[in-house]
């Protein structure tokens, strides 16, 4: 049985050293420490907002009360592994990835993927000089979305194409076509639009001469792409579950 609190493993994951006698406190206590030398390292610095290291403070807090409570140790592990995601986003220095992250699913533009290829030849060469691929991730193929397939223990990896773009696109047309926010006659113009922007919305309804489009703007990989809404149609075609 581990100790209160499983304060050994807390330790282990804060790793800093701060004070020996984390041995007699608790998850939230050892929490409190870390959360008072931030306040302390923040008041020498420039401000005072609250940032994603508070956030995952205060969610880290709110898992160790729940894991003190909890009279089931496979709930407790259960927990365990979610106080363990949230330290190696901290201590693999991951915190504002983390952050760009929950801007982005927050957002509702479609999935974000880690990598954009002109050809399946870039992303195919990409996939095998890759020494950890990120399974599981999307990645953009000619503007069309793949999920990596990795299983480490047979070095075995794939690029599989998956319709999650469609399915995006398809919840957006419950309604009918969404109206569009800027229209344009030509690709043309509407690429210098695009790209003429530092930083676009994450997603944006456009129109080109008379095709609605998605215009979609991946921040962590600074990757714009125009996608047709004409995609659904195509796919249920495809499925034969269409007109």
């Amino acid at each position: 049985m581990r100790a209160t609190c499983c304060s050994v493993s807390l330790r282990r994951r804060l790793g800093c050293g701060l004070f020996c006698p984390t041995r007699y406190l608790g998850a939230n206590d050892c929490i409190g420490i870390v959360r008072s030398c931030l306040q302390a390292s923040r008041r020498q610095g420039s401000g005072g907002s609250v940032t994603i290291l508070d956030r995952i403070l205060q969610a880290q807090e709110l898992l160790g009360k729940s894991h003190d409570s909890s009279p089931s140790s496979e709930e407790k592990e259960l927990l365990d592994l979610a106080i363990d995601a949230l330290w190696f986003i901290w201590r693999d220095g991951l915190s504002d990835q983390f952050e760009d992250y929950r801007k982005d699913i927050q957002s509702d533009a479609p999935a974000r993927v880690v990598a954009a290829f002109d050809t399946r030849e870039d992303a195919d060469a990409w996939l095998a000089a890759n020494p950890r691929p990120p399974g599981s991730a999307y990645v953009l193929v000619a503007d069309e979305y793949h999920i990596v397939v990795y299983f480490r223990d047979r070095n075995y990896r794939a690029l599989i194409p998956h319709p999650t773009l469609e399915f995006h696109l398809e919840e957006m047309m419950r309604d009918g076509l969404p109206p569009a926010a800027v229209v344009f006659n030509t690709r043309g113009e509407a690429d210098a639009w695009f790209n003429g922007q530092a930083e676009p919305p994450a997603q944006t309804v456009i129109q080109i001469g008379g095709e609605r489009y998605l215009a979609v703007y991946y921040r962590n990989i600074n990757h714009r792409a125009l996608f047709p809404f004409s995609l659904v149609k195509r796919k249920k075609e495809k499925e034969g579950t269409g007109p």
